[in-house]
């Protein structure tokens, strides 16, 4: 499909982008709580615009936590009836680096989380709810593309030339497309993300969800994952985590039971809900501005 505003496949250099590689890294100042009283201040007096030292800092350790998310679910083991588990921070990793200094360096209004990737979306791209169309027309990222140390024979990793579309991730980057037309007005006052960076296959190929995990398998899994949620949006700092789905918003109240930030939650657009496939993203809309997140 094509999406509103979407310009295809951008030059592979970009604002000292290649692919979302950046040929250096520059260090930060100041700490986190350092930049968000600066923001503050400039808020209140009306004058806050980004500057290119902030937008760094905030994209350099989001990266750096997404770093440490890989390197500790890699440490992690799985048990039957996980037969793969497919972790595309790893073996995708260009592209999630793309997507988040590209998307999230500057605070966000509104967080959307996600459960885990799907086989034909993040799992392929790198990218949460990554439909192809969607991360190479919309969201403008395109990378390299590695394979998992061991791959199911039914869920190949082929990336970007992967013929199969992720529904849930159409349906999502569609609604957010239609409504803000292009991707940088989208991300001026959101993103989203993933809570567990893995995708499990059981030997069948079928796709295991992480609340279906073994007790001491899913309790290991989400220690690691409740600290990064911590991290991400301390730093993004958004007045709403919006839960996409049932086991985002339970994850997300449990990280936060304070309420700080205010949890919601949405329908999932997944094709395998028979609500979904009503005017899923009609639905969502509606529920978005009842909670006062979209007017």
């Amino acid at each position: 499909m094509r999406y509103p505003g979407g310009e295809g496949i951008p030059n592979q250099k970009r604002s000292g982008l290649i692919i979302g590689v950046r040929k250096t890294k520059r260090g930060f100042q100041n700490s986190h709580r350092q930049v968000l009283l600066a923001v503050a201040r400039k808020v209140a007096a009306g004058c806050y615009i980004p500057s290119m030292s902030k937008r760094t800092s905030i994209s350099d350790r989001l990266v750096q936590a997404a770093a440490e998310l890989r390197d500790a679910v890699n440490k992690l083991k799985f048990a039957s009836p996980v037969a793969f588990a497919y972790n595309p921070l790893a073996y995708a990793w260009p592209a999630h680096e793309a997507y988040i200094r590209r998307y999230a360096a500057t605070p966000k209004r509104v967080v959307f989380l996600g459960m885990n990737p799907g086989p034909f979306g993040m799992a392929q791209t790198g990218v949460p709810f990554g439909e192809i169309a969607a991360v190479r027309d919309w969201l403008r990222i395109a990378a390299p593309i590695g394979k998992p140390p061991r791959e199911h024979p039914k869920r190949l990793i082929t990336g970007f030339a992967c013929p199969r579309t992720e529904i849930s991730g159409q349906r999502l980057w569609r609604l957010f497309a239609e409504r803000f037309e292009t991707a940088d007005k989208f991300f001026a006052s959101h993103f989203v993300l993933n809570y567990c960076p893995l995708a499990f296959l059981e030997a069948s190929g079928a796709n295991r969800t992480p609340d279906k995990l073994p007790a001491a398998e899913r309790n290991a899994l989400f220690r690691v994952c409740d600290q990064h949620l911590r991290e991400v949006i301390a730093l993004l700092d958004p007045a709403w985590l919006i839960g996409i789905g049932d086991f985002a918003m339970k994850r997300a109240t449990h990280v936060f039971p304070d309420n700080v930030p205010k949890v919601a939650r949405i329908l999932h657009p997944s094709p395998a809900s028979p609500v979904a496939n009503r005017d899923w993203a009609g639905a969502v809309t509606r529920e978005l501005q009842r909670l006062g997140v979209w007017r």
